[in-house]
């Protein structure tokens, strides 16, 4: 029997039921972290309770642990339980898409071994005229950065730009797909690091930018590689940071 909504503990509730029932319990979970509900270090509920607190199955909840454990919030220690491992900034929340908070992580990992892949391509694959659409990106990100401006657009253009220069149609029909994910990561990534206390944060993700244009540039089809699969999961952990 679930617990009715009206005697759950505060932040806690039966959950709706027009979505993915671990997306939401997951949301939820991270919500309550932010909030403080769940503070760094705490024990989450044991497995039994949160099917009760929720009204779910082990299923769900088991899946939300993992979707959690996977994104560095939480972590299991053998025979103890779960426990919270980090607190995102306040500001993830109001960012993030409400009901499309998991899919958006999701995306990230994904666009590790798409992109990745991808750049790898474009570094044995690129012509002067793609080299160049790559390079302009670069120089518009540099204003955006430059300007304080988020630059979505501008680094949707420059990942774009790759995928193009791998001279297969796949790749950017796969980002097309992805895109409305790929917007939603890059307007939340680029909008705390832009809010971020340390002003060099979005320098460095510059940076991250830059090798991967070096290292296409230069043929270097591994470093290509390498560089775009640290900078997406770079991203992803810059998201879910506390600071």
């Amino acid at each position: 029997m679930s617990t009715p909504l009206s005697t759950a503990p505060p932040g806690f509730g039966q959950l709706p039921r027009a979505a993915r029932l671990a997306d939401q319990l997951y949301e939820q979970i991270v919500a309550q972290i932010i909030d403080g509900t769940l503070p760094e270090g705490e024990r989450l509920p044991s497995e039994a309770k949160l099917c009760e607190l929720y009204g779910v199955s082990r299923p769900v909840v088991r899946e939300a642990i993992f979707r959690l454990q996977a994104d560095g919030l939480v972590h299991t220690r053998h025979g103890a339980g779960t426990y919270v491992a980090k607190r995102p900034r306040d500001e993830f929340l109001r960012l993030a898409p409400i009901g499309g908070m998991a899919d958006l992580m999701r995306c990230y990992e994904l666009r590790i071994a798409l992109e990745g892949e991808a750049a790898a391509l474009a570094a044995l694959r690129q012509q002067p005229e793609s080299m160049a659409r790559i390079d302009d990106a670069l120089m518009a990100l540099d204003n955006a950065v430059a300007s304080h401006e988020i630059g979505v657009e501008a680094d949707h253009l420059f990942h774009v730009a790759i995928a193009c220069a791998t001279q297969n149609e796949l790749f950017i029909q796969s980002l097309d797909a992805l895109s409305a994910h790929i917007f939603a990561g890059m307007h939340v990534a680029r909008s705390l690091s832009l809010a971020a206390p340390d002003p060099a944060r979005l320098q460095a993700v510059q940076a991250e930018h830059r090798a991967i244009a070096g290292a296409i540039r230069a043929h270097d089809a591994e470093a290509a590689r390498q560089a775009m699969r640290a900078h997406i999961d770079n991203a992803r952990s810059r998201i879910l940071a506390s600071v």
